[in-house]
């Protein structure tokens, strides 16, 4: 555990985009950072609150889907965690434990390095020209796909029917049906940054 008195992190200008958080001591793997926080809405009012604005062409948002029912907006009563930038390269993660959403490291961390995790945003099924344009990145990671979204899945061949169906659960954070995850996702939404800005 970190022996320094000083907080884990602070929040300042960030290379990647808009503000950041910074470590400021040495912090081990596995170390839980932040709870993601925000006022707690369905998906239809997550839709509704941005989609004039996700229309116009503004995907940055600071929108965490919990599950099926529940999206966060940080954008209204939350923390620092939604200023976390995205990486392709991140040297953090997510993790949703009872509804619950937080941050933490998933290896050793320097002083003076940005935390980031990756907002695995779903592409649904936009070309490579289309999402770098629509959901840009500039982590600067060396293996930066140049957009917050995932590549698209690989096409399965079909299997031949066996008497046992098998069913794989998606352990995909907070699924949603495509015009949901569209608009509200990009901070995975911390990419983020409506609330950000605004707070510049």
């Amino acid at each position: 555990m970190p022996t320094s008195q000083l907080p884990l992190f602070e929040i300042r200008e960030s290379p990647i985009a808009g503000k950041g958080a910074f470590a400021l001591q040495p912090i081990p793997a596995w170390t839980r950072l932040i709870e993601y926080t925000g006022e707690r809405v369905s998906h239809e009012v997550a839709d509704a609150r941005y989609e004039e604005e996700e229309s116009a062409g503004n995907t940055h948002t600071v929108l965490f889907s919990v599950d099926d029912k529940t999206v966060i907006d940080a954008g209204v009563n939350g923390n620092d965690a939604r200023f976390f930038n995205h990486s392709c390269g991140p040297n953090c993660q997510s993790r949703i434990i009872r509804k619950r959403v937080y941050l933490e490291t998933i290896r050793a961390i320097k002083p003076g390095e940005e935390l980031t995790y990756d907002y695995e945003i779903p592409n649904e099924g936009e070309t490579e020209e289309t999402a770098r344009r629509k959901w840009p990145c500039q982590c600067g990671a060396p293996n930066c796909r140049g957009t917050l979204l995932l590549p698209p899945a690989p096409k399965r061949k079909a299997r031949r029917k066996t008497t046992r169906k098998m069913r794989r659960r998606s352990e995909t954070r907070g699924a949603r049906t495509k015009k949901k995850r569209t608009a509200s996702r990009a901070s995975r939404a911390t990419a983020t940054k409506r609330s950000a800005k605004r707070r510049k």
